[in-house]
């Protein structure tokens, strides 16, 4: 399966109804378009109603008249965050999608303890990724928001990780801690917390995957490399999902991934009480419109 065969299963549970969070951008708006092209779902879009009418007149004017897309004025990128956010939260959208706006101002709004959408859970960020010529989809987390997560973090992290790849079919993913080298070393946090993650698994408190590490990035990921190593364990070259140390890893891993390797990518925000996609301002329609599918497709298990 690639990407364009996950917006097709996105389909497959119904129409979502999708805020987005400062809607006057081109790539946002194709993305919004391309989504509903597909079918994907209705959508609300906050922002700034002159700009978003000017933009959809010149690249997309087949959406001014749709019944699917709702328009609504805001005077502010904080006021459109709030407005998105208020609709998820009194169930007048199912999905929160960030358009051009930072992070740090949407995520002010998710995480407001009156309107938010904040639970007990660690927020985390997912990327799934298709690599050409790789014979299955890599799920990355995390790359965007937690900095250097603890245990407990990073206990909750792989949660968030794994219901998302059951949400896209992937039913007993195999989890990659990803750490420099294969072996336990106290001077090097990364494999105490992976040990120790593999053992949570082993003993049932992770469940619905299966976890080993500390594993360098070619063991989790290459057949060849875990054979020449003398490394066997369920997880060694079969890694669905890698989950990073800290957030320069990830961040690094997955610019490398998009940058060299070419790859396709959808990414969202798991933990909060819906999914939140929250793409780059710099993504293309496509990878927004990935991300969207993404989300959707999670929407079943809330």
């Amino acid at each position: 399966m690639d990407l364009d065969q996950l917006v097709n299963t996105a389909t497959q549970n119904g129409k979502a109804t999708v805020a987005v969070a400062v809607a006057e951008d081109i790539e946002v708006l194709e993305a919004v378009s391309l989504a509903h092209q597909k079918k994907l779902g209705k959508f609300i879009l906050f922002g700034d109603s002159n700009q978003i009418h000017l933009l959809l007149s010149e690249y997309e004017p087949h959406l001014l008249e749709n019944n699917d897309i709702i328009i609504k004025h805001v005077h502010s990128p904080e006021e459109a965050c709030t407005q998105a956010v208020k609709a998820v939260k009194n169930n007048e959208a199912t999905v929160l999608m960030k358009g051009n706006v930072a992070t740090a101002t949407i995520l002010k709004a998710v995480l407001n303890r009156e309107y938010g959408l904040r639970t007990d859970k660690v927020l985390s960020h997912i990327a799934v990724f298709k690599v050409p010529s790789y014979e299955r989809f890599i799920l990355l987390t995390d790359a965007a928001m937690n900095i250097a997560p603890n245990l407990d973090q990073k206990e909750q992290i792989v949660q968030n990780a794994v219901q998302l790849a059951h949400a896209i079919g992937i039913h007993c993913p195999k989890v990659a801690a990803l750490a420099a080298v294969e072996l336990v070393n106290p001077s090097m946090q990364a494999t105490v917390d992976a040990a120790a993650l593999s053992e949570m698994n082993r003993n049932g408190k992770i469940s619905g995957c299966r976890i080993e590490g500390p594993l360098a990035l070619d063991i989790a990921i290459s057949e060849e490399a875990a054979r020449h190593k003398g490394i066997e364990n369920d997880v060694a070259g079969l890694a669905d999902i890698l989950l990073v140390p800290n957030i320069e890893t990830g961040n690094v891993l997955y610019k490398s991934l998009i940058y060299f390797a070419k790859a396709q990518v959808g990414a969202m925000i798991a933990g909060a009480t819906a999914p939140i996609v929250l793409t780059s301002r710099s993504d293309s329609a496509k990878s927004k419109l990935y991300s969207l599918a993404l989300a959707i497709c999670t929407t079943k298990n809330l």
